[in-house]
């Protein structure tokens, strides 16, 4: 079964398939040949270009135009387009036969589905909004009026389209912005309280919620330090799963010098907070 993930730079929804796939690559067993092990081919495209609007050969698109996760990663088997960072994760762990990456104990596999609903819905709309405000707002904002309307006519989705007009049209919402830090202030405190005891990850084993969490915080460490002033097991956490082997593999294929600070429109701000 031949696959290809579309995927941005190794930030966010993007970081959160490609570490997931370096990891299910490693079990699966290098010497299935690197990128055929899993039969899934890795292709960067522009997101700020809206290339993920224009991927060809689709005969199934719904996931990829009503995804909520705004431009996340697309892998594509067979002509239909799959969607959303956390399933696709799921998706690559159970094709490589568990990769270990999901608790096998029922309990412990809710609490990390928990965890991550509450990293995907609370902090990744947020950290996408404070992100983008920093990185892609001027480069979205300098895009022609032609080329602007040709990408906009391409996004199916209301909800995407109108985030990516107010980073074109510089609509801040400062309450917004607000709410989003403290969001993010809110998740590092919820990973501090989470490794109190004394824990390497966040589920005790190392697993999909310490891949989604980090791919949407580090970033937010460049951007909100301040946000991490208190929290030293948060700070030695995300240092250890930046030095794990498939993230260090999935941030090598960066195509821009500080990946981190690579954003592109994100998830819908949480409309019940």
């Amino acid at each position: 079964m031949g696959a290809v993930l579309y995927h941005g730079e190794p930030n966010g929804a993007s970081l959160t398939v490609l570490a997931a796939l370096e990891e299910a690559r490693g079990e699966a067993g290098a010497e299935a040949g690197g990128e055929a092990a899993l039969g899934i081919a890795c292709r960067p495209i522009d997101l700020l270009a809206g290339e993920r609007h224009g991927i060809p050969g689709l005969s199934e698109r719904v996931a990829l135009d009503m995804g909520i996760e705004g431009e996340g990663p697309v892998l594509v088997i067979d002509g239909e387009a799959m969607t959303e960072s956390v399933f696709l994760a799921q998706y690559i762990d159970e094709l490589a036969g568990g990769a270990g990456l999901q608790p096998r104990d029922s309990h412990a596999h809710w609490e990390m589905m928990m965890w991550c609903r509450q990293i995907t819905e609370r902090l990744s709309p947020a950290a996408a909004l404070l992100g983008n405000l920093a990185s892609s707002q001027a480069a979205i904002a300098a895009i022609g009026a032609e080329d602007f309307a040709g990408i906009t006519a391409s996004i199916v989705s209301d909800d995407l389209r109108q985030r990516w007009q107010a980073l074109h049209d510089g609509a801040i919402d400062a309450a917004q912005v607000a709410d989003s830090e403290t969001k993010v202030a809110q998740a590092v405190a919820r990973c501090e309280g989470q490794l109190a005891d004394g824990r390497d990850w966040l589920m005790g084993v190392y697993s999909i919620a310490d891949i989604v969490t980090f791919s949407w915080l580090a970033g937010m460490a460049l951007l909100r330090p301040e946000a991490f002033a208190d929290a030293p097991k948060t700070a030695a956490w995300l240092a250890r799963v930046k030095a794990r082997p498939a993230v260090a593999a999935a941030l090598a294929r960066a195509t821009v010098s500080e990946p981190l600070r690579a954003w592109a429109p994100g998830p819908e701000i949480n409309r019940w907070g």
